[in-house]
């Protein structure tokens, strides 16, 4: 078969391809400390599972909406006005398979050939690879350690020209999980808003925060029309293999959206979403605990790696993710990240794999038990010792 020409320009996750290895690794005896996949390592809730049961039982496995059954656009409507402090309506929600088709229909609702997108760098993978599969031009806007992984807004602001169609923002971040300070947010949204310029603001990680409260771009002046929020389940409610997301927007683009569902998945599998319900509207007691035993998994793995010579690490201040600095190893971050899986069998991410910003990083998620990481962080140091002779 000959393939289409746009295929070449689709990438793809390390996690996904570091895990394989991992996996093989692990086929031939090796015992491997798993810190590369972002997702957490606890159970869904035991009332969600309990509600997506009923569902089925209750006859939720036919076709159902495209764009979200009404109960659940109504509960996330309610959530989203609470938590962030703005007013939305179902109409505005868009319900998904999953969180990255909202990032898919954004894209390839807003730009085409010869369009430009701001993106993350370092960032989420996939953000480069839609830009690019929808033939617009994917421009890069760099996070430095410097600023606690949160862009500049000079820089972005030269980096904005008249074929700017969309801006991407991820806040908490993957993979540094820095977290854009509020004056930031309000001078991106400042200039949004004086450009025309729509924001997809990816917030997956927003209940996972450490110190701070959670601030979205949508609260300014203005953003309401521009916004594109993005979120879900995956992270907050330990459901990733369930796919469920949303999107939130202004309505036009919802009905976009809810025809671009129509095209590609019809609808979103509907005894999930009534799990989702349960989700939003049951206990949140178990996300609490989540989040507290991140939040010592995080505080435990920073101290150990400000003991290894060569290695600095911030503390961030959300999502689960460490983003340490090895320049002083003198390997790339590539380099790095296989000799941790073949020599030390940790399993970890190049920092280059999120972008070019991303070079003399490597990323260790901590969802995993403290046991393991203290384990990992013995096979580190003693992989740091070997490195520097």
């Amino acid at each position: 078969m000959n393939l289409a020409r746009r295929m070449d320009q689709l990438g793809t996750e390390s996690a996904f391809e570091v895990l394989v290895k991992a996996r093989e690794l692990e086929s031939r005896g090796r015992d491997v400390v798993h810190l590369e996949i972002g997702e957490p390592d606890f159970d869904t809730p035991a009332h969600i599972v309990d509600a997506a049961r009923h569902a089925l039982s209750s006859g939720y496995t036919h076709y159902g909406p495209p764009v979200g059954l009404p109960e659940l656009r109504e509960a996330i409507a309610q959530d989203v006005s609470g938590f962030r402090g703005i007013q939305v309506n179902p109409d505005q929600v868009v319900v998904t398979p999953g969180a990255k088709p909202i990032m898919f229909y954004a894209i390839l609702a807003l730009a085409q050939p010869g369009d430009e997108v701001i993106y993350p760098d370092p960032g989420f993978p996939i953000y480069e690879s839609v830009i690019r599969f929808a033939g617009a031009r994917p421009v890069p806007v760099s996070l430095t350690e410097e600023r606690d992984f949160s862009l500049d807004v000079n820089e972005l602001a030269d980096l904005i020209t008249d074929r700017t169609r969309l801006l991407i923002i991820n806040s908490p971040h993957n993979p540094t999980s820095g977290i854009i300070p509020p004056a930031d947010l309000e001078a991106i949204a400042e200039l949004a808003v004086d450009r025309g310029i729509p924001v997809l603001a990816d917030e997956i990680y927003s209940r996972i925060r450490y110190d701070d409260a959670f601030y979205s771009i949508s609260v300014y002046e203005g953003m309401q029309d521009l916004t594109i929020i993005l979120d879900g389940f995956s992270k907050t409610y330990a459901m990733t293999g369930w796919r469920i997301g949303y999107g939130v927007m202004p309505r036009n683009l919802a009905e976009q959206f809810g025809l671009l569902m129509v095209n590609s998945n019809s609808c979103t599998a509907t005894f999930t979403q009534r799990a989702a319900l349960a989700a939003l509207q049951g206990p949140q007691d178990d996300v609490h605990t989540m989040v507290a035993e991140f939040k010592r998994r995080r505080d435990i793995f920073v101290a150990g790696l400000r003991e290894i010579p060569g290695i600095r690490c911030r503390l961030p201040g959300g999502a689960f993710y460490l983003f340490p600095n090895i320049e002083d190893l003198g390997l790339s971050s590539q380099e790095l990240a296989d000799y941790l899986l073949y020599e030390g069998n940790v399993a970890a991410l190049s920092g280059h794999g999120f972008g070019a910003s991303g070079e003399g990083h490597v990323r260790f998620s901590f969802a995993n038990s403290v046991e393991n990481i203290q384990k990992a962080l013995d096979r580190i140091a003693d992989c740091v010792r070997k490195i520097q002779g």
